[in-house]
């Protein structure tokens, strides 16, 4: 396996609408899939598209929430299984939209608040060719619905209602910081 190269924000290939796969069970999907992962994981990352990595297919690998940090932005990682999601379809469940903060491999060091629906049904193949259906709620839906985001070209800042969020990740821990001190007064 290898890690890859991400494209980063500006980079055409995160632009393009990517390419459905036609069997999951290829042995260069499975190829793909493991590159994915390491590079993901060797990132730091929650999820990652294959574009995202300069294949556009339609193959994304993420590390779903575990029950302790189903509604927060940050998990161990460690401890889950990768999630392998090709030809993934979303449908909203609910109009009702949450704000939350997100980051991106393909955007570093930066968050930003997007509003995303609060739950989603995917539907999508598994590397085996299973065939996935699942409803998903809270930052589980988040992560899913960013991950699918990027197979049609959208990165989370084109989301966003108010770019006056976009932050640095280190202004974003220093006002959190700030914002505790002062509340212990």
């Amino acid at each position: 396996m290898s890690i890859l190269k991400i494209a980063r924000m500006g980079h055409p290939v995160l632009r393009v609408q990517a390419e459905a796969v036609e069997d999951p069970t290829e042995p260069e999907i499975r190829r793909l899939v493991g590159d994915m992962i390491e590079t993901m994981l060797d990132a730091n990352g929650r999820g990652l598209a294959a574009n995202q990595v300069h294949v556009p297919k339609q193959v994304v690998v993420y590390i779903p929430p575990g029950d302790e940090d189903d509604d927060e932005e940050e998990g161990d990682g460690g401890a889950h299984e990768v999630a392998v999601l090709i030809n993934p379809q979303l449908e909203p469940l609910t109009e009702e939209l949450e704000d939350g903060w997100e980051g991106c491999l393909s955007v570093p060091d930066m968050r930003g608040i997007v509003p995303r629906a609060t739950r989603v049904r995917l539907r999508a193949t598994g590397l085996d060719g299973s065939a996935i259906d699942q409803e998903l709620a809270g930052f589980h839906a988040r992560v899913v619905q960013h991950e699918c985001d990027h197979l049609k070209g959208i990165l989370y800042p084109m989301r966003m209602h108010n770019l006056g969020s976009l932050m640095f990740e280190s202004e974003l821990q220093h006002y959190a910081a700030k914002a505790d001190d002062d509340g212990k007064g």
